[in-house]
């Protein structure tokens, strides 16, 4: 890829609002640090209840949860957020580092949009927030 297609496609994602809902601390601040670099406003939550607090406040246009997290994992959180007439069409990407069929089907059945594996890269996270900001916008 160009240097230049790449600051322009970063551009694109100036000013997005990305939500991460993950329980390791190292999962949530490199999201921060990536999504950071290519402009985009990060809202960080712990688990599936401190997501759901912020998620009227912030609004975000695109949201990452784990998979695996204490008392409402991201399929009961993917869930809640699909249910919501007002966040019905806000994309949700599951993080998990299994890679299962089963998982990603789960996945599928509670709403999510797509199934990222952990660790992920800053390009396939960057990759997943253009797709899916952009094609709401």
């Amino acid at each position: 890829m160009f240097w230049w297609r790449k600051r322009v496609d970063n551009e694109a994602l100036k000013g997005i609002k990305v939500m991460v809902i993950d329980d390791s601390n190292t999962i949530r601040r490199s999201a921060e640090i990536f999504l950071n670099q290519a402009g985009c406003e990060v809202i960080l939550a712990q688990d599936g209840f401190d997501a759901l607090s912020k998620i009227t406040d912030h609004e975000p246009d695109v949201v990452f949860v784990d998979i695996m997290m204490p008392r409402l994992d991201g399929y009961q959180t993917c869930s809640l957020i699909k249910r919501n007439a007002k966040y019905r069409a806000t994309p949700v990407i599951m993080l998990s580092s299994k890679d299962g069929l089963f998982d990603r089907a789960r996945g599928r059945m509670v709403g999510s949009d797509q199934y990222l594996t952990k660790p992920f890269t800053k390009d396939t996270l960057l990759t997943a927030v253009r797709e899916h900001a952009c094609a709401r916008t």
